[in-house]
């Protein structure tokens, strides 16, 4: 049998053939561009610092003050949805856990007249009366809204059982005149919508005035006597 010798050639051929594989095995990663070496977060602008949350990926920013946490909520209890009374604080009054009454409170001698009236907590838990209290007054030539006092008017925490009082202060009909008639007394909670309509324990008439701005005025939760 004839056998055939490689020619020299053939054998550079598959020579170089192999030398070829070899390199594509060891040199593929050696010729690609290595990736830059990643910059270290900023301690105060990186995209997991606070007040970032917002425009990066992360959360980081998201958990704090003024934003929300992972579950929907606002730390501190500042805007949640929990409300007031998921921060310890009392939910607000209702009108109808509120018993409300009125007095007349004058003093002799001042030269103007005081209604007293009581809010009374009956609702078997505590509530939060912040701001003032809405006032009407039903006379006979129509109704008179109480203008506030400006005075500051702090939220009041009532437990079940306790009382506050606010006042209501109005010009004492000294004309000798029959003047405006009062016919009732109308009193809506803060921030309630429903109102309790009372008998006016007061004097009976006001003075007709100009017109010019309502002469009753009311106080904040808490005050009481001359000037609301």
């Amino acid at each position: 049998m004839r056998v055939r010798k490689p020619t020299l050639a053939a054998m550079a051929l598959a020579a170089g053939l192999s030398l070829t594989a070899c390199q594509n095995d060891d040199g593929t990663d050696q010729s690609a561009t290595p990736p830059a070496a990643s910059a270290p977060s900023s301690a105060d602008g990186g995209s997991g610092s606070a007040g970032t949350g917002s425009a990066g990926t992360g959360s980081a920013g998201s958990d704090q003050e003024g934003g929300t946490d992972s579950e929907g909520k606002t730390p501190n209890g500042t805007g949640g949805t929990g409300g007031a009374a998921e921060d310890g604080e009392a939910a607000k009054c209702r009108t109808d856990e509120l018993e409300i009454t009125a007095i007349d409170a004058t003093v002799g001698g001042d030269t103007e007249g005081t209604v007293a009236v009581d809010l009374k907590n009956g609702g078997g838990r505590d509530c939060t009366l912040a701001g003032y209290a809405g006032v009407d007054l039903k006379t006979n030539a129509g109704s008179l809204s109480a203008k506030r006092t400006g005075e500051e008017a702090p939220p009041v925490v009532l437990a079940d059982g306790e009382t506050v009082t606010f006042g209501i202060t109005y010009p004492i009909n000294d004309s000798g005149g029959s003047g405006v008639r009062i016919t009732g007394l109308v009193v809506t909670p803060p921030n309630e919508t429903k109102s309790v309509t009372l008998d006016w324990p007061g004097a009976a008439t006001l003075p007709v005035t100009d017109g010019s701005g309502t002469p009753v005025q009311v106080g904040p939760m808490g005050s009481a006597g001359q000037g609301g």
